[in-house]
C-alpha cells in the first residue's frame, strides 16, 4: 500500500500541473479574442484596397492584363500550421489537406515548392515525405507577424522571378463555430480576373469616382501587393485562432484528466489517512490494555 507522504506529492503534482492548464487555458482564450479583433481590423483594411482596385478596374487600360511566362505544372504552396505543440490534431489537418489539393492537381512532389509557415507543420510535411523547400518561424506579436508575411512576400517574388512560378496556394486552418476550426485554400495566384471583372462593374458607393495621378500600372501593382499582404495577413491570424481553438480544447480535456486524477488520489490518501489513524489508535488501546 502507498505511504501517505507518496500520495501526497502525487496530489501536489496534480495540483500544480492542473494550475498550468488552467492557466494555459487563459492564455489561449485571450490570444483567440485577440486575433479576432486583428482579422476584423484586416477586413476594414482590405475593403480600402479593393476601393481603391475598383477605381482602377473602372478606369482601365486595354491589354492591362496579359499571360504570364509561368512554368508549366510548377507549383508554389504556403502552408500555415504551428511553432509549439499541445494542439492536437491541428498540423495533421491541414497537412492532410493541402496534400490532397496538390495531389488533385496531379503535380508530383518534384514540381512542388513548399514554404511550411511554422516549425511543427514542417516536421509533419516531412514525415509524409513532401519535401520542404523553405521555412518561416511563426512568431505571435502583431509586430512579428507583419515580418512574417514581409519574408513570405520575399519568398513568392523569388518564385515568381527567378523560377517563374505564378501559381501560388495558401494553406491554412481557419476558425468555424463554436471554437472549431476547418483547413482552407486560398489561390493567391494568378489572379482571380472573375473578381476584377466584378470590381469593374460594380457600383460606386460615392457620387463620383475619385481620380488618380500616378501611373496605372505601378499603382495596380502596388494594391495587388497590398491585397497578397492582407490575405496573407489574415491566414496567418486565422492560423493561429485556430491554433489557440485547438490547444483549448486540448487544456479542457487535460483540466478533467487532472481532475478525474485529483478526485482519486485524495480519496486514496483520505482512505489511507483513516487507516493510518485507526492504527494507531488500536495501538494505543493495547498498550492501555497491557499496561492495565
Amino acid at each position: 500500500m502507498e505511504q501517505i507522504q507518496t500520495l501526497r506529492r502525487k496530489i501536489e503534482s496534480a495540483e500544480d500541473l492542473h494550475s498550468v492548464v488552467k492557466t494555459m487555458k487563459v492564455l489561449a482564450a485571450v490570444s483567440i479574442r485577440e486575433y479576432e479583433r486583428a482579422e476584423e481590423s484586416l477586413r476594414e483594411y482590405g475593403r480600402t484596397v479593393e476601393r481603391g482596385l475598383q477605381i482602377l478596374m473602372r478606369q482601365k487600360r486595354r491589354g492591362a492584363f496579359r499571360p504570364s511566362g509561368s512554368a508549366p505544372g510548377h507549383l508554389g504552396a504556403v502552408i500555415f500550421g504551428s511553432e509549439q505543440g499541445m494542439v492536437g490534431s491541428f498540423n495533421d489537418q491541414i497537412v492532410s489537406f493541402a496534400l490532397q489539393n496538390m495531389d488533385e492537381l496531379g503535380l508530383p512532389r518534384a514540381r512542388r515548392h513548399v514554404l511550411a509557415v511554422g516549425e511543427r507543420v514542417m516536421d509533419r510535411l516531412e514525415d509524409r515525405g513532401e519535401p520542404v523547400e523553405d521555412h518561416v518561424f511563426l512568431r505571435e506579436t502583431m509586430m512579428d507577424l507583419t515580418s512574417v508575411v514581409q519574408v513570405i512576400l520575399i519568398k513568392i517574388e523569388e518564385w515568381r522571378l527567378r523560377k517563374g512560378i505564378d501559381r501560388i496556394i495558401v494553406f491554412a486552418n481557419r476558425p468555424a463555430s463554436r471554437g472549431t476550426y476547418r483547413p482552407t485554400r486560398h489561390d493567391l495566384l494568378p489572379l482571380d480576373l472573375e473578381w476584377l471583372r466584378e470590381l469593374e462593374t460594380r457600383d460606386w458607393p460615392g457620387r463620383g469616382l475619385p481620380g488618380f495621378s500616378m501611373d496605372w500600372e505601378r499603382l495596380f501593382s502596388s494594391l495587388i501587393r497590398q491585397t497578397f499582404f492582407v490575405s496573407l495577413f489574415r491566414a496567418i491570424v486565422d492560423s493561429l485562432a485556430s491554433e489557440n481553438s485547438s490547444r483549448l480544447a486540448a487544456m479542457q480535456a487535460a483540466e478533467k484528466n487532472i481532475e478525474d486524477r485529483l478526485g482519486e488520489l485524495r480519496t486514496r490518501f483520505q482512505h489511507q489517512r483513516q487507516e493510518t489513524i485507526t492504527a494507531e489508535l488500536l495501538d494505543i488501546v493495547s498498550g492501555f490494555e497491557v499496561l492495565s
